[in-house]
């Protein structure tokens, strides 16, 4: 058992706690949060789970072997780095850090002290992220034409990134797991409705190798809660639309056939059935827990690690400077 303890008890920690607690090879000794009140929740639920308000306190007992990071982005590169310089391995909140040199350090940091670093981008260990991964690596898709994704909803709200650290960020880790393009450059526009908090309604634009594009409409400011995602290919089509409680993914046999003849090209329609695959029902940070823990045991890389959320955060940085330069899109 991995004896593990998790520092931040706030929006996304307790489902931190409740799936280290119930995936079976973590034994989760201490919760940490600087308010009082959420350490007084963590008590209630858990009562034989250790809380504090002192990181130092967690970062220096040798019994822990591994912290999980949930804090706003701006501490990550902070607390990760003090937790490997106490020999601990790392699980920490997505994006990673909040610029890719403090990523690349961190990465430095865990590989130099043979440490795992472990980045939560849940939407890795779905099942239907996982099928997509695989259907590509299959060739069902063919060639990629276009990733198009609509991330929307009413709120939440946060200070401390805006909508594309919050949410774009999702379809930057899905598109480098299951398609693994390479990112020529990216172009983002975005604006801010409420004043003196971060853009809440912002278009992301990824150019990528072989004439493909990515493109990912993000929004806090929307009336209905949006997860499609629109995957094309020359041979087939894919739908992913995480709100469906049943088929997320549909396969579509679907396309357009070009005939080259003497008064040009004839385009013909081809409009065949879906197919829904059937996915596992695990759920994403289960499966991701015990990834960690297993990564930790086994001296292996995890899926999502260090250089994975490293390859995120340059994306999501250029597109931040993109955005300033009202969309001008930024080399990579």
């Amino acid at each position: 058992m991995i004896r593990a303890a998790v520092i931040g008890y706030g929006y996304w920690g307790p489902n931190i706690v409740r799936n280290f607690k119930g995936c079976g090879v973590i034994d989760l000794a201490c919760v940490c949060d600087a308010s009082s009140q959420q350490l007084e929740l963590v008590r209630k639920a858990y009562p034989d789970v250790r809380t504090t308000q002192s990181a130092a306190e967690v970062l220096n007992d040798p019994s822990i072997d591994a912290v999980a990071i949930i804090t706003p982005v701006a501490s990550h590169f902070e607390l990760g780095m003090q937790a490997l310089a106490a020999g601990k391995h790392v699980w920490i909140e997505k994006p990673v850090t909040a610029s890719s040199e403090e990523a690349r350090r961190l990465c430095d940091e865990a590989a130099k002290r043979n440490k795992v670093l472990f980045v939560d981008h849940t939407f890795i260990y779905t099942g239907a992220v996982r099928k997509l991964r695989e259907l590509i690596a299959d060739n069902e898709l063919g060639k990629l034409a276009c990733y198009d994704s609509v991330r929307s909803n009413l709120g939440l709200y946060r200070r401390d990134v805006n909508v594309l650290w919050d949410l774009a960020v999702h379809d930057v880790s899905i598109m480098d797991y299951a398609l693994r393009p390479k990112v020529t450059a990216v172009s983002a526009t975005g604006l801010s409705n409420v004043a003196g908090m971060p853009e809440a309604s912002a278009f992301m634009t990824c150019y990528l190798e072989g004439n493909a594009l990515m493109h990912v409409h993000a929004d806090w400011f929307a009336p209905v809660k949006g997860r499609t995602t629109t995957i094309t290919g020359d041979r087939r089509m894919i739908v992913y639309d995480d709100n469906e409680q049943v088929e997320k993914l549909r396969v579509y046999d679907r396309g357009v056939e070009v005939t080259n003849g003497a008064n040009g090209p004839t385009l013909t329609y081809r409009n065949g059935a879906y197919v829904a695959p059937e996915l596992p029902k695990l759920e994403a940070l289960s499966v991701a827990a015990t990834h960690f823990a297993e990564s930790i045991e086994q001296g292996k890389k995890p899926i999502t690690d260090g250089e994975f959320g490293f390859r995120v955060v340059q994306v999501l940085e250029a597109a931040i400077r993109s955005l300033k330069d009202r969309g001008r899109p930024v080399e990579l």
